[in-house]
Order: structure tokens, then C-alpha cells, then sequence
């Protein structure tokens, strides 16, 4: 069997250093990537093999969990790392990626090779291409694309005709990578795994559902990227619509792949679409201001001192099928919040007679259902129980 070769392009970048290089790192730990496997760095950026390793090997130690840090082990994971300087935008140039990966192999026309884009947007429609012009595009090649996959429906769909004109549908993975979480597939584990809640899950014992998903910092000098993308395209189409689906969902008949995707296509077909009376009514748009020491967006390094990108949304949306018919579902998303979270919480309709008095005249009487995903996973199940004491006052416990 050939070897496995990685190769990264924007291996010098934000998303590569704080997640792909941790999990690559991670599944290396667990004995989960194969025998002699290489990773391949790509970028502008002018490295030597050396000088990359120990720039990963220093990254591992800020991004990678205390806990899971073996100096040996991130030693040895760095030494299959290798670096190749190239613009990816010039085609011109991937002989020397073909040059490279021969001599990384030690074969003629290696195909056991893994594409991955972690570059901006603006290259997911260039690099296919050339691929194919180099020869690449190989029979057990595969390739990787993130999220954002186009900027509008028909962007998406001109840059699916790119990947299907040099690659077989199997060989294609658009991902997003936020599904990878463990606490986002467990999801699934939860509510169709456990009998008690899944009779419950529906229009006539949910109130409404809140989709928060939250950060304390801001864009980090990804002005250029951002101002492109916004809350709307960088977090609401792909990790909170995803979010979304899950918890919607149908359980499929069979768990596999395909059966996942037509459920959770489903769910996409049956969001209500969008007025433009809704527009206005259901949807709140923001940019974070300067705080403190912290500055505002427009004052971040490669945003327009006039610009109209939004770093905060949240939105109120419809599901139009038998389960969801009537329950709204709330979504939100910001940069530089005063708190860094991501959850789900299921709001349940409350007793059809208030019987009990609360505590202190002041408690919550719909039972909540809290997913947690980030950053103190968990699941938290909110009810009423009386209070201490003489009396029968009820609190949320």
C-alpha cells in the first residue's frame, strides 16, 4: 500500500495551528493515523522542514490540553511534518508540489494523498483546478473543502460544477468542522439513544429552542477574512444551522451516513423562508464597539473604518413540518461577548395549571433542557422541587 501523504494548503495559518495540528496530533496519540504517514505544509510563507516543526511542536504546547501533552510523543508527531513554499494561486507552481510529494513517497505518482483546504474562500475554486492541471487529481486522491463553500446559492453551486469537473463525488468532503465536537455528536446519542425524552421532543411539550453560540474575543487581525464573511456567513449556514438540524431531526432508519444526510436535509427544506417583513422583524444585526483596552471592530487591522459587517446576529426561525409547526427557534452568534459559550437550551411549555407558589415569588416554572457544548460541556436538566422548610413554595433546582 502507498504512503499516506497530508497535505495542508494555508499550513501556516490561524484554523492549522489551532485545530488541525492538535487533532492530527490527538489521533497520532491514540494510534489512529497510519504507518510512515507525512503531513505536507503549503503556504507564501517561506519555512525550512526544521524551522516548521519546531514552530507546530510550540504551537501544540499553547493549543493542545495540558493533560494530553507528551513531550515525546509531539516530538515524534512533528517529525513527519514537512514544508513546501508555494502560492497556491499560481498554477505554475505545483510541479514542485508533484516534486515534493515523489520525494516525501519515494514513488512515481503517489496517490494516497488527502487535499486539505484551510486556506480563505477565495482559493476552494482555484486549487481544484489546478490540481487537475498538474496531475493530481488522482484515482485514490481526496480532497477537503471548509466552510464557507460559496457566498451565496449560486457561488455554491458554480463552485460544486469546479470540484465535480476534477474529482468523483466520493472523493469530496465538505465539512464543518464544528460537527467534530464530541459534545455536538453526542446530540444524537442523546435523543435517540434514551427513551424519555424523544415522546416529549415535539411541538406540543416545547415552547421554543435558543441556539447560542458565543465568543469573548474578537477577529484577531483576521480583518481581511472577516470583513468578507461576517457572523451570518462565518457561523449561522454552517455551525448553527448544523445545530439546528440536529436537534430537529428525525432519527434516521438505518444510522449511516446517507440516512443522517437526508434527515437533516429534511430539516433544511422545511425552514420557513425569509420576508422581507421578516427581515426586519426577526433578525438583529451588530458589531462589537471598543471596551477597555479591547478595540472596536472598525478600529481591527484590515477592517474599513466605515464598514457595515456584521459581528453579531440573532435571528428567530421556522420549522415548517409536523414536529416543529409553531415553536421558534432562536439563534445567535457574536465576537467580543462578556462570556465565550455554546449551547442549546430546550425551553419546555409549562404546567397547564400553576399549582405550587415559588420561591420568593420568583422562579422559572417551564422546565429547561441546557446542551452544553463549550466551554463546560454538559447536560443540565432544570425542574421544580419544593423548598426546604415549612410551606410548599417551589424552586428551579
Amino acid at each position: 500500500m502507498s504512503k499516506f501523504i497530508m497535505i495542508i494548503f494555508g499550513a501556516s495559518g490561524d484554523l492549522t495551528k489551532r485545530k488541525l495540528m492538535p487533532a492530527l496530533y490527538t489521533l497520532y496519540k491514540g494510534g489512529r493515523l497510519p504507518e510512515g504517514f507525512s503531513i505536507l505544509g503549503i503556504g507564501r510563507t517561506s519555512y525550512t522542514d526544521n524551522y516548521y516543526r519546531e514552530y507546530i511542536l510550540n504551537e501544540l504546547h499553547r493549543f493542545v490540553p495540558a493533560a494530553e501533552q507528551v513531550e515525546q510523543q509531539m516530538t515524534d508527531f512533528c517529525n513527519h511534518l514537512f514544508y513546501q513554499t508555494l502560492n497556491p494561486a499560481e498554477a505554475g507552481e505545483y510541479g514542485l508540489l508533484n516534486e515534493r510529494l515523489e520525494a516525501i513517497s519515494g514513488e512515481v505518482r503517489p496517490d494516497n494523498l488527502l487535499f486539505y483546504l484551510a486556506t480563505p474562500p477565495s482559493l476552494y475554486g482555484v486549487i481544484p483546478l489546478h490540481l487537475k492541471a498538474a496531475g493530481l487529481n488522482r484515482p485514490r486522491t481526496r480532497i477537503i473543502v471548509e466552510k464557507p463553500f460559496g457566498y451565496d446559492l449560486n457561488s455554491a453551486r458554480e463552485l460544486n460544477e469546479v470540484y465535480a469537473s476534477v474529482f468523483q463525488e466520493h472523493q469530496i468532503y465538505r465539512i464543518d468542522h464544528f460537527l467534530g465536537k464530541e459534545t455536538a455528536q453526542n446530540i444524537l446519542a442523546f435523543r435517540f439513544a434514551n427513551g424519555i425524552f424523544e415522546p416529549l421532543w415535539n411541538r406540543n411539550y416545547i415552547d421554543y429552542v435558543e441556539i447560542t453560540a458565543v465568543e469573548n474575543l474578537g477577529i484577531e487581525g483576521r480583518g481581511g477574512f472577516y470583513e468578507d464573511t461576517g457572523a451570518l456567513r462565518d457561523m449561522v449556514q454552517n455551525h448553527l444551522v448544523q445545530l439546528v438540524a440536529l436537534t430537529a431531526m428525525e432519527p434516521p432508519a438505518v444510522f449511516n451516513a446517507d440516512n443522517f444526510r437526508n434527515e437533516v436535509v429534511k430539516v433544511y427544506e422545511s425552514l420557513a423562508p425569509l420576508t422581507e417583513e421578516d427581515l426586519e422583524e426577526h433578525i438583529v444585526r451588530g458589531q462589537y464597539t471598543a471596551s477597555g483596552s479591547k478595540a472596536g471592530y472598525r478600529e481591527e487591522k484590515g477592517v474599513a473604518p466605515d464598514s457595515r459587517t456584521e459581528t453579531y446576529i440573532a435571528m428567530k426561525i421556522g420549522i415548517n413540518n409536523w414536529r416543529w409547526s409553531g415553536v421558534p427557534f432562536y439563534i445567535r452568534t457574536g465576537k467580543q461577548m462578556p462570556t465565550k459559550v455554546s449551547e442549546i437550551v430546550v425551553h419546555f411549555r409549562e404546567t397547564p395549571h400553576r399549582m405550587f407558589r415559588c420561591e420568593g415569588g420568583n422562579c422559572p416554572r417551564a422546565n429547561k433542557l441546557i446542551l452544553r457544548l463549550q466551554p463546560n460541556e454538559g447536560i443540565v436538566l432544570k425542574f421544580g422541587m419544593k423548598a426546604c422548610g415549612t410551606g410548599f413554595d417551589v424552586k428551579q433546582v
